[in-house]
């Protein structure tokens, strides 16, 4: 039976069994296999890897492992610049656009609240998450590994973490986002854009206090809801600085 030694470096391993980790190990395989169809059966699903080699040469995922091949596969690099001709996988799409899965409506509502453009409803299935993902060209965040490994499926993170500010430092890392943060002009509801509103314009829609005390407001250009800078204002302020200073 063919057999090709395999080593995963960095956050790979997190997919593999113990015994796996952070060592060269022999695989075999049956016939004629792709590197992508080798690296999923191990636990991997492929928009977790940026960069495969094949004996010292970088691949795509449609390579055919050969009997006695040495493939090292790499995640994401954030200091080092991949040649677009290299990649496994091309570059996500910039600015970052993302779908979340149908439990993460809380990082859902702070990637929104930093300002990223973020698809999520908690009746999506799997086969329209990756369809999205496919069709907008949306990055696919979920904790479903079988969901990524989905063929259609082109850029996608899986989390790790199960608590919802850790997801959201997480995925800030994984795409290095720190720079891209631009707070408050998308809607936490509905991931519309937030415009200006003159106060006089929504007076009806307006508590008492709120009508006396607050005098700039802003209005989703999709659902309407109506923000302003209340209380509220001032935890996210702090919940902001807070995440940016995990980044630095």
């Amino acid at each position: 039976m063919p057999t090709a030694t395999f080593r995963f470096y960095a956050e790979l391993n997190d997919f593999l069994p113990p015994g796996l980790r952070q060592r060269a190990f022999r695989h075999r395989f049956n016939g004629d296999a792709t590197v992508k169809d080798r690296v999923e059966s191990l636990g991997v699903p492929h928009p977790e890897v940026e960069l495969i080699l094949a004996n010292g040469q970088p691949v795509g995922f449609d390579y055919l492992v050969q009997d006695g091949d040495r493939i090292a596969v790499y995640p994401r690099f954030h200091s080092l610049d991949i040649p677009s001709w290299s990649r496994a996988s091309p570059e996500p799409p910039s600015p970052p656009r993302f779908v979340l899965d149908a439990h993460l409506g809380k990082l859902a509502s702070y990637l929104r609240m930093l300002g990223f453009d973020v698809l999520y409803r908690n009746d999506y299935d799997d086969e329209e998450l990756a369809r999205i993902a496919s069709q907008e060209r949306r990055i696919l965040l979920t904790r479903d590994r079988g969901l990524l490994k989905r063929r259609e499926v082109i850029h996608g993170y899986c989390l790790r973490s199960l608590r919802s500010r850790e997801q959201l430092l997480e995925v800030l890392r994984r795409f290095d986002l720190g720079g891209a943060i631009a707070p408050f002009h998308r809607c936490l509801r509905c991931n519309g854009l937030l415009e200006p509103v003159a106060k006089e314009a929504i007076l009806a829609q307006l508590e008492p206090k709120t009508r006396r005390y607050y005098h700039e407001f802003f209005r989703c250009q999709q659902c309407g809801q109506i923000y302003w800078k209340g209380s509220h204002f001032q935890r996210m302020q702090a919940f902001i600085q807070e995440m940016n200073g995990q980044l630095t």
